[in-house]
């Protein structure tokens, strides 16, 4: 019988996809495991596996088109089936969606003849709140060569910068946004095809709302747009300043394994890594994660401009797309979420001599933001309405702690989450936040590496603040601001002596956490902090 396959839901916040390329076409045999198709989340580009046997008998979503999550994606069935029922029967949108192609197509056609051979290449969708692109760096120039796998741009988007990798080869005939400028999905990128072709026409007319698709005047073997650009975040390049060229899975594999694709020899074509050659490295001396954020911090500031002294001097900065993301997110949270805030202080001596005691084993190192991170982990476990998130129809109670820790870059703040924290131990929180600071500072950070989280702590000691207030990172319903540890005069046993004290703030969402909550949960999180031997009980 046939099996009807829908489009997945390959992230949390994923409500469409779009398939960047068939690996299958209709009339193939599907066994289970094969690839079927790359799609394009919000999140990334990922394969996407085959979980039955068959025949491809129906396409319901072309290369380069976009829909909802749920929707007629293929049908798989035995060779010559019938599905003309399951066609009528669920395909009314795919209908409605054909006919528009076909009308695009048509108006194209009319509009414009698209030479063989030429791609026209948009700004992808690269998440869930992405609208516009601001490309960084152009790679290529118009008049270059471009190859599969070369790196066309780096395009920064309203999560990180991501390096815009070309799946097609030919000579770079155009370029629609420039370096610096922003632009909003879907816009003519860049055109590529055989050098001295007149693409002038093709651009006019994108402009101006043509959707250019090369199938129109090309045989169907020929592929267009983005379809065949997949994006891929920044890796890490080596000496040579080599690009990594690597499948989707094969990425999501290493970044689950924690391998680094620089240090795997692919087998694939072009020299490309795939799934088999991830699962077959063998690892061997590992960089220490220390060394990407030293390259993060090591920058040399700029050389000010000289302002006269009375002269008025304004300098313009545009903004980035990171920075207005933090913005609009920031506004929405504020205005939304009704804040209320909570400041304990709290006696440090006894975390103190309990890191020092750590820190004197081998190969041991755990700083008091560890030790702050792993307090609240436990905190949270016993308090989990604190680990909540609100809707409009329901509060969510996370019994799973992922906790976000705000990292200060260059353009802003992001924030990496460890997930499930509770179970890690304090060794393990320090080397995955030292990972993940390192990654997000020289902008290597995965997307999937900065969601999902259920509580943030933000840090602000190691810059001498006592005391200050954050704004819920949502859909958290709490954040803990974090001071310096201060060395002062105390009160203990009815002496004045000096003591170590620390400042902390939590700011709570009085929608799901109630005054009585938030100071409970702070009372647990002062008494783990005070007597650290008891996180290990």
């Amino acid at each position: 019988m046939a099996q009807i396959i829908t489009m997945p839901r390959l992230s949390d916040t994923m409500t469409e996809g779009v398939v960047a390329t068939w690996l299958k076409k209709v009339g193939d045999t599907i066994k289970t495991g094969d690839i079927l198709a790359e799609i394009e989340t919000d999140k990334a580009t990922m394969e996407f596996e085959s979980f039955h046997d068959g025949v491809l008998l129906h396409i319901g979503i072309q290369e380069g088109q976009s829909a909802p999550v749920d929707s007629l994606l293929a049908i798989i069935g035995k060779e010559g089936e019938d599905i003309s029922a399951l066609l009528s029967g669920g395909t009314a949108t795919e209908t409605k969606e054909e006919k528009v192609v076909e009308e695009t197509k048509s108006v194209t056609s009319s509009a414009v003849e698209i030479p063989a051979g030429v791609k026209v290449v948009t700004m992808p969708r690269l998440s869930d709140t992405m609208t516009t692109g601001t490309v960084a760096t152009w790679l290529k120039k118009v008049g270059d060569t471009v190859k599969e796998g070369d790196i066309l741009a780096e395009i920064e988007t309203d999560k990180a910068t991501m390096e815009f990798e070309s799946f097609n080869a030919g000579t770079l005939l155009y370029i629609g946004v420039q370096e610096g400028d922003s632009a909003p999905v879907d816009t003519i990128l860049a055109i590529l095809g055989p050098a001295g072709t007149d693409v002038s026409e093709i651009a006019a007319n994108y402009k101006v709302g043509a959707v250019a698709d090369s199938e129109a005047s090309e045989p169907k073997a020929e592929t267009t747009t983005s379809a065949h650009t997949e994006v891929t975040e920044n890796k890490q390049q080596s000496t040579d300043n080599s690009r990594i060229f690597a499948s989707p899975l094969a990425k999501k594999i290493a970044q689950d394994k924690g391998i680094n694709l620089s240090q795997v020899k692919g087998s694939g074509e072009n020299g490309r890594i795939v799934k088999s050659d991830v699962e077959n490295f063998s690892p061997s001396a590992v960089a220490s994660p220390s060394q990407a954020v030293a390259e993060a911090t090591n920058t040399v500031a700029a050389v000010k401009p000289f302002v006269p002294a009375g002269e008025v001097f304004q300098e313009e900065i545009k903004n980035s797309q990171m920075r207005k993301t933090i913005a609009r997110r920031l506004s929405e949270s504020k205005f939304t979420a009704p804040h209320y805030y909570l400041t304990i202080e709290l006696d440090m001596d006894n975390a103190i001599a309990s890191r020092n005691m750590i820190n004197g084993l081998p190969d041991t190192k755990v700083s008091f933001n560890d030790m702050v991170i792993k307090a609240s982990a436990m905190a949270l476990k016993k308090h989990p309405q604190v680990n909540s998130q609100w809707r409009d129809d329901a509060m969510v109670i996370n019994h799973h702690v992922n906790v976000g820790v705000a990292v200060a870059v260059e353009d802003g703040l992001m924030v990496p989450v460890l997930k499930f924290t509770d179970q890690m131990s304090l060794t393990q929180i320090g080397a995955n936040v030292k990972d993940l600071a390192g990654k997000a500072k020289s902008k290597k950070i995965q997307p999937t590496e900065m969601e999902g989280s259920t509580f943030t702590i933000s840090n602000l000691g190691m810059f001498g603040i006592q005391s200050f207030t954050s704004i819920i990172n949502q859909p958290n319903s709490a954040i803990l601001s974090v001071g310096a540890i201060i060395e002062k005069p105390v009160v203990k046993n009815g002496q004045i002596v000096v003591g170590n004290t620390m400042t902390v703030t939590l700011a709570c969402d009085h929608r799901t956490v109630d005054g009585a909550t938030g100071a409970q949960f702070l009372q647990t999180f002062k008494a783990f902090m005070e007597n650290p031997v008891t996180m290990l009980a």
